[in-house]
């Protein structure tokens, strides 16, 4: 089965081409009309996509040595993310869909996300055969969520307030960092010293340690980027330059911490001993050590997506898309399918 998968959510313009079940092209355009700006502009990005989805889907089709004729599917994803975005490559892929005459299948952002660490890259990233902990860490979403089998899921926690995404970026612009400055944290961080200053570490608690600790495993990353702001207007211009790659890892320390402690306490807390990490933030360096770290003194096993596919791309669309197939899912021919902006307000079921 060959699958076209589009992905426009956010800054990214994707499309993939997966040829049963393996990923036969991935073709990524990341937008850096934003950078001056310090984050994504709504409409320029709706305006980037609208101007590069038809080369790039057709980039990923003659990659994947095919015809459009040859696809089966085709999928799309239909939020959550910035409407005006997710709206462009909906639409797309729908009238696509409609004029080749084949079934059209709309995806969660997010769902994918937590199925990316799957993708076809051997057999260390084959899907776990019973229920795992997905920890998502993309844009403005963290969330834990324990997933089954039959690929239904239930979310346990989510963050209250700033994601970590966001928490690396507004602390790194306090910081002077170019915009996304997440990458640049987790760099300057490497040199560093993450107990150079203490920062809090909200919603933790000791007792998260315990096997038989069930709470709240929600996240809140706001009070941290007050304390940043504060610390800094405390300093002198030349302390911070002298030590940036101090306060780096500090803060870095601050936001890895809180997600490796709730992780390993909500596997813990259900015995369960799979754990899986998704999202942009699942690049970080320091989150992949601590966390590799933690799950080899559990015992646990740890699945982590390819660097590609930690951000946002088409393959984990396309990808998903061909799992629902596999596992049931009756392909019809939708094409009028609607767009939401909001993880909560349309999720349907895997």
């Amino acid at each position: 089965m060959k699958i076209l998968g589009i992905e426009t959510s956010c800054d990214e313009t994707s499309a993939s081409v997966i040829c049963d079940g393996r990923v036969a092209s991935n073709v990524v355009s990341s937008q850096r009309c934003h950078t001056s700006f310090g984050g994504v502009v709504p409409e320029l990005a709706s305006r980037e996509h609208e101007r590069l989805i038809v080369s790039i889907a057709d980039a990923a089709i003659t990659e994947a040595n095919i015809t459009k004729k040859e696809l089966d599917v085709i999928a799309a994803t239909a939020g959550p993310g910035l409407i005006g975005a997710v709206m462009v490559g909906l639409c797309f892929a729908q009238g696509l869909a409609w004029a080749l005459g084949v079934p059209f299948i709309p995806v969660n952002h997010i769902e994918a996300h937590m199925f990316s660490p799957f993708i076809d890259e051997g057999p260390s990233h084959r899907a776990p055969e019973g229920a795992f902990i997905s920890l998502t860490v993309s844009g403005g979403h963290t969330l834990l969520s324990v997933i089954e089998q039959d690929l239904s899921y239930a979310v346990i926690g989510r963050t209250l307030d700033d994601a970590a995404g966001e928490a690396f970026d507004k602390t790194g612009k306090m910081l002077g960092l170019p915009y996304p400055a997440g990458p640049e944290i987790d760099r300057l961080a490497g040199d560093g010293d993450p107990k150079f200053h203490e920062f809090p570490r909200a919603l933790t608690s000791r007792s998260q340690t315990s096997k038989s600790y069930d709470g709240n495993f929600d996240f809140s990353f706001s009070g941290l980027k007050t304390s940043v702001l504060t610390f800094l207007q405390k300093q002198k211009p030349e302390f911070i330059t002298a030590n940036i790659q101090n306060i780096a890892a500090s803060i870095q320390w601050a936001i890895v911490s809180v997600l490796v402690e709730k992780t390993i306490a909500a596997a813990r807390s259900r015995g369960i001993k799979e754990i899986a990490i998704a999202g942009g933030v699942s690049a970080n360096s320091g989150l992949r050590a601590m966390m590799h770290a933690a799950c080899k003194k559990e015992g646990f096993t740890l699945y982590l997506p390819g660097a590609v596919y930690s951000t946002d791309n088409a393959a984990m669309i396309a990808t998903l898309a061909g799992v629902k197939l596999s596992r049931g899912m009756k392909a019809e021919r939708l094409y009028n399918i609607a767009p939401f902006a909001s993880f909560s307000s349309g999720r349907p079921k895997p």
